[in-house]
């Protein structure tokens, strides 16, 4: 009995010297419960934040606050480094330097924002040398993360991805007017139309560019001796095969579709064309020495018809409605539909009067959803941004210096401000902040000089590399 006593004693003590131990283990089990369930929560929350952050619905800031540069730029790294815009708070990340080309030249985004630079994934994308040629890239969204990859050799004017697979991009011979394919995945080019098979060419003529439809079924080029003089718009049908328009003699003709002249029978040389996302509306820009309006060929048809209202600046086209700057103040966007031009209406309301002399018109919507209600983006810059290096760029309004994401589903008329570009615009048509959505509408490439800070060149002036900024 005895023995039985002192051993119940001890456990009793035992008990009671464990109590403790056994709640705080019991509190902590619970604390790691409590904490992974509000992680949990909160990966959901973030989760469902991100979604309602994408595209048609960003959370960056929408407001008219004047939003002066800061009185250094942040330093850009080398290529690669991520850089966080001081007062919009969105990641960029350098996508390009001076080691990514052998001759180290300036690096910039392509001419058109119309362009289509990135894959449908977003993870390539391509940018422009200053000689004329096109670098390849691969892209991880989730790290921005960069690397410089061989691409099509032989190939001129600027490429354009297709909408569709994500693995094949289009462009035009060097040497000949032909467009073909570049596959990534395989590293080979293959031949997708001859135009002279459909008709008589000079002997001086080329391609200019590439325009494919969002389905890849209709290809577009511009064919001529050069820009402004170039006569032919030519299109090829997967189906049907070609279809052209002769801009000089107003002649249009193919395989299919009706053929005859234009109704105004007027001639004129093409500066750029662009072919819609439905491949049934062709925008073209006549050359200089007449009238500068614009004019939509519905390719089905004889009929074009010219732009009379408001239709200064470049175009950017969804599927059935055209993008473009008009009116009293810098940022007054119109968009208006494809086959009733004379129809404009303006998406960004309560404008003043101009504020001063700035812009840029290239607007760029290659995440144009099927309705035509995607936001559309551009970057502006101001012709007075002071030319010292390392100097803060002029602002005395919203949206100066920016770059910027406008609504375009009527609902609103919201300009999402995401970063300032930090381009002067004074090293050349080259530095001035164009830039291209990708296909998504997550990210924004711009070119900038980063008010000078990337190194001067032989010829005077200052390099320009491309920058990505993240869309959120």
């Amino acid at each position: 009995m005895g023995l039985k006593k002192r051993n119940s004693s001890r456990l009793s003590v035992a008990s009671i010297l464990l109590a403790p131990l056994l709640l705080f283990l019991m509190a902590a089990r619970f604390q790691e419960n409590i904490s992974a369930t509000f992680a949990a929560s909160q990966e959901k929350s973030i989760a469902k934040s991100a979604e309602k952050c994408g595209p048609g619905g960003y959370c960056a800031r929408s407001d008219r606050k004047v939003e002066p540069y800061p009185k250094t730029p942040p330093a850009p790294g080398h290529a690669g480094s991520i850089i966080t815009d001081p007062t919009f708070g969105s990641r960029i990340v350098r996508a390009t330097d001076a080691r990514d080309d052998a001759r180290a030249r300036s690096l910039m985004s392509p001419a058109s924002a119309e362009q289509n630079s990135w894959n449908s994934t977003s993870t390539s994308f391509y940018v422009v040398t200053a000689g004329g040629g096109t670098l390849l890239y691969d892209f991880v969204p989730s790290t921005l993360s960069i690397h410089l990859r061989k691409g099509p050799a032989g190939w001129r004017g600027e490429p354009q991805f297709s909408f569709s697979h994500a693995n094949l991009l289009f462009g035009v011979s060097s040497d000949r007017p032909e467009l073909e394919q570049y596959d990534l995945s395989t590293g080979k080019v293959s031949a997708v139309d001859n135009p002279s098979r459909c008709l008589k060419l000079h002997s001086a003529d080329l391609a200019f560019d590439v325009s494919v439809s969002a389905d890849d079924s209709r290809f577009m080029s511009v064919i001529g001796p050069r820009q402004n003089a170039n006569y032919l718009i030519y299109v090829h049908d997967r189906d049907k095969g070609c279809r052209w328009y002769n801009t000089q003699t107003g002649e249009i003709g193919g395989e299919w579709g009706p053929a005859g002249k234009i109704a105004t029978g007027e001639g004129y040389g093409i500066h750029n064309a662009r072919i819609s996302k439905s491949g049934r509306f062709v925008s073209i820009a006549r050359g200089m020495g007449g009238a500068g309006k614009w004019r939509i060929w519905d390719v089905d048809t004889l009929n074009v018809t010219a732009c009379t209202t408001n239709c200064s600046g470049h175009r950017a086209m969804g599927y059935s409605s055209l993008l473009n700057m008009g009116g009293n103040h810098p940022f007054q966007m119109l968009k208006r539909p494809l086959d009733h031009l004379d129809s404009p209406s303006p998406l960004v309301s309560d404008l003043a009067g101009s504020p001063g002399y700035w812009y840029d018109s290239h607007i760029s919507w290659n995440n144009v959803d099927a309705s035509d209600t995607a936001p559309a983006c551009l970057s502006t810059y101001r012709p007075s941004n002071p030319a010292t290096p390392g100097t803060p760029l002029d602002v005395s309004g919203p949206w100066e210096n920016e770059i910027l994401c406008v609504q375009t589903d009527g609902k609103g008329s919201k300009v999402w401000r995401f970063a300032h570009t930090f381009s002067t615009a004074k090293n050349g048509f080259w530095s001035t902040p164009r830039g291209n959505v990708s296909q998504d509408g997550h990210f924004y490439m711009f070119t900038s000089d980063w008010e000078d800070q990337l190194g001067p060149l032989p010829n005077g002036k200052y390099r320009t590399d491309v920058f990505i900024v993240e869309l959120h």
